[in-house]
C-alpha cells in the first residue's frame, strides 16, 4: 500500500522545538528511538490509521542561518541532550530537511526575535499581504516539489508580544482588503503564517501563546476554505502539573488560597521572554489555567527568568497555600525540572498524527478534541487536563466503532 506523504511546516523550524521534532523523527523511522514521551503511542490510539514517522516530510520557514545538523549539535552542547550516534546517523535526514527551510519574511517581527535575524535572504514585505503571498508561494513549491497529500503548518517559532485586536480583525471580508496596507501593525507574525496557511486550505497548529490563527476573520476563512486548525500554546511543563493538580483541590473542596510558580531557564525561547512585552503572553496562558478550573481565582504570582546557562532545561518552583477541614491551613510544594524543547516536540509530533487523522476523516475547521495539549485551548473553556484527555479518547473509540 502506498503511504501517504505529509508534509510537516514548521515555522521557527531551526528552533529547539523544530529541531528536536526533525531528530526525532528520523531517529524513530531508524528505528534508533522508542516512543516514549509520545501520547499517541499509547494504548487509546492504537490501530488507528495514524501516519508513521516515515510519513513525515520536514520543511519550514527560518530568520536564522544555520541548519538542522548545526542545531542539534549546538543544543547537545549546551544542554546534554541527544546522542551524538542518532545526530550522525540520521544526517542525511537532518541535511534535506534543511534544504527544504525557505528564509522567512520579517513583516511582523518584534523587536527582540528581529534582533535574532541573521538569514540573509530572510525577505522584506512592505505590506501583510505580500507576506502572505510569499509565505503560500514557498508552501505551494514544497508541495509540489515533495508530492505531498497533507500539508500541516506548524508554529514553533518565539513567543510574541500580546497583539490588540479591532474591528478590522473581526470578520474576513473587512480584514482581506486591509492586507494591502503599507506597515507592521495590522498582524503580528505569527499571524500571517496562519493566514497563509488557512487561506490555501492547509492544516494549521499554533504551539505557542502568539496571536498566531487565533482570530476572528481567520476564523471565518477557514470555514470557508475548509481548513483545520488548533491551538494555542503547548502544555509540557509547570502549566501540566496546574492543569493536573488544580482539580485535585477541587474535587477534594479544599480551598487554595495562593499559587505562586516561579520559572528559570536559558534558551532561545527564554531569551526573548526576557523582554518584558513578550514575556506577557506567556504569563497570560500560564496563570488562567488555574481560576478555570477551580471557579474562583486565588492569589497568584507567575515569574519567567532568564538564566543562559540552565540551556533548554527549566526549573519550574511552586508553592501552593490551600485551606482544609475547619479553616486549617496546608501547603503543597513541588519542583519540575524538565528538558522543554524534548517534552514539547513528542507534542508536536502527536498533533501533527491526529491532525492527519481528523483531515482523513473529512474533519474542517477547529480540532477542539486536541485541548488536552494547550494552555489555551480554542474554542474549550475545559482546563481540567483528565477531563480534556477523556474528550480525546472518546474521540479515537467513536472512530474505531465507526
Amino acid at each position: 500500500m502506498t503511504r501517504r506523504r505529509v508534509g510537516l511546516w514548521l515555522v521557527g523550524a531551526f528552533g529547539g522545538v523544530g529541531t528536536t521534532v526533525t531528530l526525532g523523527l528520523a531517529a524513530m523511522g531508524r528505528g534508533l528511538a522508542d516512543r516514549t514521551g509520545l501520547v499517541t503511542a499509547l494504548p487509546p490510539f492504537r490501530d488507528l490509521p495514524l501516519p508513521e514517522p516515515g510519513d513525515f516530510v520536514v520543511g519550514g520557514h527560518e530568520i536564522r542561518s544555520t541548519t538542522f545538523a548545526e542545531s542539534a549539535e549546538e543544543f547537545r552542547r549546551t544542554s546534554g541532550v541527544f546522542d551524538p550516534a542518532w545526530i550522525a546517523a540520521c544526517r542525511a535526514e537532518l541535511d534535506a530537511a534543511s534544504a527544504r527551510v525557505r528564509p522567512g519574511p520579517r513583516l511582523g517581527l518584534s523587536a527582540v526575535v528581529s534582533g535574532l535575524a541573521d538569514w540573509a535572504e530572510a525577505r522584506a514585505a512592505r505590506t501583510a499581504r505580500q507576506a502572505v503571498d510569499a509565505i503560500a508561494t514557498d508552501l505551494g513549491a514544497f508541495i509540489a516539489s515533495e508530492s505531498i497529500d497533507h500539508l500541516i503548518v506548524l508554529n514553533v517559532g518565539s513567543t510574541e508580544p500580546p497583539f490588540p485586536l479591532g474591528d478590522i480583525h473581526q470578520h474576513w471580508k473587512t480584514l482581506k482588503p486591509r492586507l494591502a496596507d503599507v506597515g507592521q501593525t495590522l498582524l503580528p507574525s505569527s499571524a500571517l503564517y496562519a493566514l497563509a496557511a488557512i487561506e490555501g486550505g492547509h492544516s494549521y497548529i499554533n504551539f505557542t501563546p502568539s496571536l498566531g490563527g487565533s482570530i476572528p476573520a481567520i476564523h471565518e476563512l477557514a470555514q470557508a476554505t475548509g481548513a483545520l486548525y488548533a491551538g494555542k500554546d503547548g502544555k509540557t511543563g509547570e502549566t501540566l502539573m496546574k492543569a493536573v493538580l488544580a482539580p485535585m483541590f477541587a474535587h477534594r473542596n479544599l480551598k487554595v488560597s495562593s499559587w505562586v510558580g516561579h520559572n528559570i531557564f536559558g534558551n532561545r525561547d527564554g531569551l526573548v521572554l526576557d523582554d518584558p512585552t513578550s514575556k506577557t503572553s506567556k504569563v497570560e496562558t500560564k496563570d488562567q489555567v488555574i481560576a478555570e478550573i477551580l471557579g474562583y481565582k486565588p492569589s497568584s504570582i507567575v515569574t519567567i527568568e532568564y538564566l543562559p546557562d540552565m540551556g533548554d532545561w527549566k526549573t519550574a518552583w511552586d508553592h501552593i497555600h490551600f485551606q482544609g477541614f475547619l479553616g486549617t491551613k496546608m501547603t503543597l510544594q513541588f519542583t519540575w525540572q524538565g528538558c522543554d524543547s524534548l517534552l514539547a516536540a513528542p507534542l508536536v509530533i502527536d498533533l501533527a498524527r491526529l491532525t492527519d487523522l481528523e483531515k482523513e476523516r473529512g474533519g474542517k475547521g477547529q480540532m477542539r478534541h486536541l485541548a488536552c495539549f494547550f494552555k489555551s485551548p480554542e474554542g474549550v473553556m475545559e482546563n481540567d487536563f483528565f477531563k480534556q484527555f477523556d474528550r480525546l479518547t472518546e474521540y479515537c473509540a467513536q472512530i474505531k466503532g465507526s
